[in-house]
């Protein structure tokens, strides 16, 4: 088990791009990649105990900082979308891809344990798109997102969209490099998300409430939601949408051209 964000390590062997598609292993401290805090205790002589620690995450923030700077560098913005599966991101996705047409070229980042069934859907939405498997692995890290940047070869003035592996927890410890995090919840979840998971709303820059068209039909209460994730981030931006029906899409849109 890794020890930061509790995923099992060790994806398939070997990383390599087939078409497409980035087949990753899922490496943390099990191979030396990332640096995890390490505290070893024992007995030596009259019973000393010894404590070591290691930096968290040591290489990752360096990596990051390094496609940051590469991406700031492009004039290119990329957003990381998080949020628990079946919130509805690939239909965000979708939708603005498709809304974004003509004004400015939107490239894509999928992450899955496997398949390449949402990397299909988006290329047929009309992006350019890379998928990354992870495997085992339960997100994103900045090593991925270079390997996939590299992979994508976005124009310079690009929107680059981050499907992240769809989880409300690991995928908030890794910074990636982006512009922005965005995390999506839908009205089919619980009110209650936001305080049941405050580390990924705390450390994003918007929540986007999605599937709005459901609400008649669920038990879900977004003006106490936003309130509870402001109560986590009071800098919290909120946009309450329904990507199917394009409700609320305009605000989403206003929103990343402010990225800019």
């Amino acid at each position: 088990m890794c020890g930061t964000c509790g995923c099992s390590g060790g994806g398939e062997g070997g990383t390599g791009t087939v078409g497409t598609r980035i087949a990753v292993p899922h490496t943390h401290p099990h191979e030396g990649d990332h640096v995890h805090p390490v505290a070893i205790r024992g007995t030596a002589g009259g019973g000393e105990t010894i404590t070591l620690e290691q930096r968290v995450l040591a290489k990752n923030e360096d990596l990051a900082a390094r496609n940051r700077s590469w991406l700031a560098g492009q004039g290119i913005v990329a957003v990381n979308m998080m949020s628990s599966p079946g919130a509805g991101k690939t239909t965000l996705l979708e939708r603005t891809i498709r809304d974004f047409a003509g004004l400015r070229p939107v490239a894509v980042i999928e992450g899955d344990q496997e398949t390449m069934l949402d990397a299909d859907r988006i290329k047929r939405a009309g992006s350019t798109v890379v998928q990354v498997n992870t495997g085992a692995g339960c997100h994103l890290d900045a090593e991925m997102m270079r390997d996939a940047l590299t992979t994508l070869a976005p124009v310079s003035g690009s929107l680059v969209l981050v499907e992240n592996v769809g989880n409300l927890v690991c995928p908030a410890l890794f910074d990636l490099g982006e512009r922005s995090r965005v995390v999506i919840i839908s009205v089919t979840e619980g009110t209650d998300k936001p305080l049941k998971y405050p580390y990924m709303f705390a450390a994003a820059d918007l929540v986007i409430i999605n599937k709005i068209d459901l609400l008649p039909y669920v038990d879900f209460d977004v003006a106490r939601c936003e309130e509870y994730a402001r109560s986590v981030n009071p800098a919290l931006r909120s946009l309450a949408v329904s990507a199917t029906t394009g409700e609320g899409m305009r605000d989403w849109y206003d929103w990343v051209a402010g990225q800019y």
